[in-house]
């Protein structure tokens, strides 16, 4: 069932679940910040950036990929690398933060559903379920190395100077390159294996099947 569909058939579930994937991207960016913060950087909480308000994340773009697309993006959270403590392991951290977050997302509501009262209650069960099944895609999205995307930042700091390099020159076109990707399928296999990684994650915990929408 997809999110067009629910919006026809119900307009207030639809609008429940629009609420809590808007927070879902919003979140992943607040935890970029917040890392960020602990690690000594507070370029996020002077551009008023640490806050669950809608209206400074919003990115029309995104927001509309995400309800008709399956994945988005809410406005990236600016981040002072160079002022990280700990530098290294810092920008690692910051940028594993919002797919950490989508993911930590995915596995409350996935274990929220195995409870039987839960599964008495249709509209929160296809609320919960639709949560689960972006907040992983989402996870898995942002993990894949190609820049602009937060897979690449780990990257960056694991590569040698050289391949450092080399992925720096390709980050001014890394959004193109990814649109291209998206666009003719290539990527697919790709999110799929880690969509499949993480939901097998998830299940190995708390003993959950995937969740169907």
């Amino acid at each position: 069932m997809g999110l067009t569909h629910l919006l026809f058939q119900n307009p207030l579930l639809f609008a429940a679940v629009a609420v809590a994937l808007l927070y879902s991207v919003i979140a992943h960016e607040v935890a970029h910040g917040w890392v960020a913060h602990l690690f000594g950087d507070d370029t996020a909480l002077r551009y008023g950036r640490l806050t669950f308000n809608p209206l400074p994340h919003l990115d029309i773009i995104g927001t509309l990929m995400l309800f008709f697309v399956g994945f988005g993006w809410a406005k990236p959270v600016p981040v002072n690398y160079g002022a990280l403590e700990r530098s290294r392991f810092g920008l690692i951290a910051v940028a594993l933060a919002g797919c950490a977050t989508n993911i930590l997302i995915a596995f409350a509501a996935m274990a929220v559903l195995q409870f039987s009262a839960i599964a008495a209650m249709p509209e929160l069960s296809t609320i919960l379920s639709v949560v689960a099944r972006i907040n992983i895609i989402l996870g898995a999205f942002n993990l894949i190395p190609i820049p602009p995307l937060d897979g690449s930042r780990v990257l960056m700091r694991l590569l040698p100077p050289a391949g450092q390099e080399a992925l720096a020159r390709i980050e001014p076109y890394g959004f193109y390159i990814l649109a291209i990707f998206l666009f003719t399928g290539l990527l697919n296999p790709v999110i799929m294996f880690m969509q499949n990684v993480i939901y097998g994650l998830i299940s190995l915990i708390i003993g959950s099947v995937r969740p169907g929408v």
